[in-house]
């Protein structure tokens, strides 16, 4: 791939080439194959197009940084092949990709599904902690887990050759590429702009999904207008593979019958979407009107007497991001009036300054911040900003590296107490759960 170019998805192409296209997109872990019962009925009334994401079922490995990453490269994608126009159904990380679409792309969108989806998927803590897990142990203790968040319990005994398909499924994604996906989730949260989808919806979600179930299938109900609610029984969160014909059933109705069509002009021609994917249009607004004679207006503040740029909304965003949503929370419940000035400067100066300036990376500024506190013998910190580290995508072993380098340094008595320190993190931190 040449600098600068949008990296394409794996694809492919299935049904007459004459049918509009409709789009199904992958959860999390999963490959296209996620949708094969779905194909042969669906391909009767559409030309349907499957993808994978990055290091999923054999795709290049080029990790995605965000859910708006994965729909640029989905339109990359459908531009190179002529495809302008689709409708959309996506599963859980799918479906956040169909949001994006529907928030920044109205204008591709003739329709939309969102399956077991969510504005927000948990929280950033939750799937950073996953990364670290996967970063430390690799994909086997999320792959063998990986039945009990799709599948009722049931399901999952009486299909042991599809559960086991599931496990294999996540065993061959390629771990960076997993990482960088939870990361693209932690960071997605669309509450705030759910009310400006208006493309024709369905919210699909498992009455057992433990994931995100009926409660942020409401949540999305009730934020995008008009959309509409199937909560399909005896299902959990990969809902299109345990009950293929209800989905298949609901889809084939939403997308028959909510087809947005393309806007027409006032002469009553239809507006083709241009090649390129173009941001949404402006509210139209009246013309100005002639502004009276000789009135005078307001004279404008110059530059120069514009304070600099408030940094703490970027510091506690980094904050959050380095020491995760729940010490920080922690941290803002036990403020008082006493101690708010020294957490504002904390969070201004070094999290909104220091720690995001571009010199250095955040690994590299974890190795930095965890021999400082060594040398200091803060070993309370010490715990916080080791937890940071393996967050920032330090290894247990380059975790203990750093200390060794420590030990020369600072000292042996001080190392010993940090090693103690972080070798109870880690334990902590890089245990799966049971």
């Amino acid at each position: 791939m040449t600098e600068g170019k949008t990296e394409t998805l794996q694809y492919r192409f299935d049904g007459p080439e004459h049918l509009p296209v409709l789009i199904l997109g992958p959860s999390l872990g999963t490959t296209w194959h996620m949708w094969d019962r779905q194909v042969p009925e669906l391909t009767k009334q559409w030309r349907v197009f499957r993808f994978d994401l990055p290091g999923h079922g054999g795709a290049p490995a080029h990790p995605a940084a965000s859910v708006g990453d994965l729909a640029t490269r989905l339109l990359a994608t459908l531009e190179g092949l002529g495809v302008h126009r689709f409708g959309y159904a996506g599963c859980a990380l799918g479906g956040a990709v169909g949001i994006e679409l529907a928030l920044r792309h109205p204008e591709r969108l003739a329709s939309l599904a969102l399956i077991a989806a969510s504005p927000r998927f948990g929280t950033a803590d939750e799937f950073r902690q996953r990364g670290v897990i996967v970063r430390t142990n690799g994909l086997d203790p999320i792959a063998r887990s990986a039945p009990d968040r799709w599948f009722t319990g049931g399901f999952a005994a009486a299909q042991p050759a599809i559960t086991e398909w599931a496990v294999q499924m996540v065993r061959t994604t390629d771990p960076g590429c997993y990482i960088a996906a939870c990361e693209a989730l932690a960071s997605f949260d669309v509450r705030a702009g759910l009310g400006s989808v208006g493309v024709p919806t369905l919210v699909l979600v498992g009455s057992e999904d433990q994931v995100t179930g009926p409660a942020e299938a409401r949540t999305l109900v009730a934020g995008i207008p008009d959309a509409r609610l199937a909560v399909v029984p005896g299902a959990s969160h990969l809902v299109p593979v345990e009950q293929p014909a209800a989905v298949t059933d609901l889809l084939v109705r939403h997308f028959s019958t909510a087809w947005q069509p393309l806007p027409e002009t006032t002469t009553g021609h239809v507006v083709l979407p241009a090649a390129a994917p173009r941001p949404p249009q402006a509210p139209a607004v009246a013309p100005p009107q002639p502004a009276p004679v000789a009135e005078i207006a307001p004279a404008p503040v110059p530059a120069q007497v514009q304070g600099p740029p408030d940094t703490y909304d970027t510091g506690i965003k980094v904050r959050r991001e380095v020491l995760g949503d729940a010490h920080v929370d922690r941290i803002l419940e036990r403020t008082d009036a006493f101690s708010e000035d020294f957490q504002q400067l904390v969070t201004r100066y070094a999290w909104g300054e220091v720690w995001d300036r571009p010199g250095l990376d955040r690994r590299t500024r974890s190795c930095v911040t965890l021999t400082a506190l060594v040398a200091g013998g803060h070993l309370d910190e010490l715990a916080v900003h080791t937890r940071a580290a393996l967050r920032n995508g330090l290894t247990p072993d380059e975790i203990k590296e750093v200390l060794l380098q420590a030990a020369v340094y600072c000292g042996v008595p001080a190392a010993s107490g940090a090693f103690r320190v972080a070798q109870q993190v880690i334990r902590e931190e890089t245990t799966p759960p049971e």
